[in-house]
């Protein structure tokens, strides 16, 4: 059987009906006006790419002039050197495709200026795209906060002040479903807070606010409290501080577990590629757990959020809110601060 060749020069134009004989004086075999389905195979392309097609004009029973396909014929000069070119680019591309797929494999992720443009591939799109949702978010979070906070300086009726109070506790939920969409491409984008403000990052834990030092900072704001709020309150700091604590511990864990794998052998001379590669594999299985653990973080912080919104009653919960809202925007306003500050050499 004949190999699969790419078929870009056929001898015939594909909307015109075959004549029922071949022209006096053609030669070579008869192609089909049918565009192949099948994929070509690589080593074969070259080898038997198809000469420069004979431009011959067909007589038909159509009258009017005929297409410039007809007329023209190829118009690059030498088909066989084209052909050779696109294989020569597809190899380069697959080669390069393999390079990425083993740099990340091994956990070597390269920016834009280095090694080679575009390395990030769609992990980089992916926080692009994250970081303009939670654009989005915050310009929503200051919409509802400012209707949150006129609602309780006019006393709106408490039917009303919960309909608020549910939208502004369903706003954070989508925040953390979109950390979550993004934390399986890009965890260290999330876990390092790269899309907050440098203020931020400062009091970050785990890819977000620590839960029970949120619950301190809006302590005042919701005060008088009954003995028996206050004891729920004070029962949910200490059950989340025992959590973050058991969290932290296991980062720890994984943080040394993870140095020592990857320090081993460091001192070998030179260095056996067979063990250092089974032991970036070890290191990446590793570091994979480090997405539990943000996951487990953003359910505590869903939790603590909800809980308070369960123990508070409504003008309480509505001044939570509210206090931290203005909590994280005081922290954005320091880094504008700080950025813009004057500097004296």
């Amino acid at each position: 059987m004949r190999p699969h060749t790419l078929n870009i020069f056929p001898s015939e134009p594909m909307h015109v009906e075959p004549s029922p004989k071949p022209p006096k004086g053609g030669s070579g075999s008869k192609k089909s006006s049918e565009p192949s389905t099948e994929l070509s195979n690589p080593r074969n392309d070259v080898a038997s790419a198809p000469q420069p097609a004979k431009v011959v004009k067909r007589e038909g029973n159509r009258k009017g002039p005929t297409s410039s396909s007809e007329q023209d014929g190829p118009k690059t000069p030498d088909p066989k050197a084209y052909v050779q070119q696109l294989e020569s680019s597809r190899m380069k591309l697959t080669q390069l495709e393999q390079e990425l797929q083993r740099a990340r494999s091994q956990g070597f992720f390269l920016g834009g200026d280095q090694g080679h443009p575009g390395a990030m591939g769609n992990m980089a799109s992916d926080t692009a795209l994250f970081d303009m949702e939670y654009a989005r978010w915050l310009e929503e979070q200051h919409r509802l906060t400012v209707e949150l906070r006129n609602a309780v300086h006019e006393h709106l009726p408490e039917n009303e002040l919960r309909i608020l109070l549910d939208n502004c506790l369903a706003h954070y939920d989508q925040i953390i479903n979109l950390k979550n969409l993004i934390v399986k491409s890009d965890v260290f984008h999330i876990f390092s807070g790269m899309w907050r403000t440098p203020a931020e990052r400062c009091f970050m834990w785990m890819g977000g606010f620590r839960p029970s030092e949120l619950i301190k900072v809006i302590l005042s704001a919701i005060e008088p409290l009954t003995e028996q709020q206050m004891v729920g309150i004070y029962g949910l700091q200490q059950s989340t501080h025992e959590a973050e604590e058991a969290l932290s511990h296991g980062l720890e864990a994984l943080n040394q577990s993870l140095s020592e794998t990857i320090t081993s052998d460091c001192l070998t001379v030179p260095p056996n590629m067979n063990t250092y590669m089974a032991q970036m594999s070890i290191a990446i299985n590793k570091l994979s757990t480090l997405e539990g653990f943000v996951r487990q973080a953003d359910n505590l912080r869903h939790q603590t959020l909800h809980r308070l919104h369960q123990l508070l009653t409504t003008r309480q919960a509505a001044r939570c809110f509210l206090a931290i809202a203005e909590y994280f925007h005081r922290l954005r306003a320091l880094s504008s601060l700080w950025l813009g500050r004057p500097r004296h050499e």
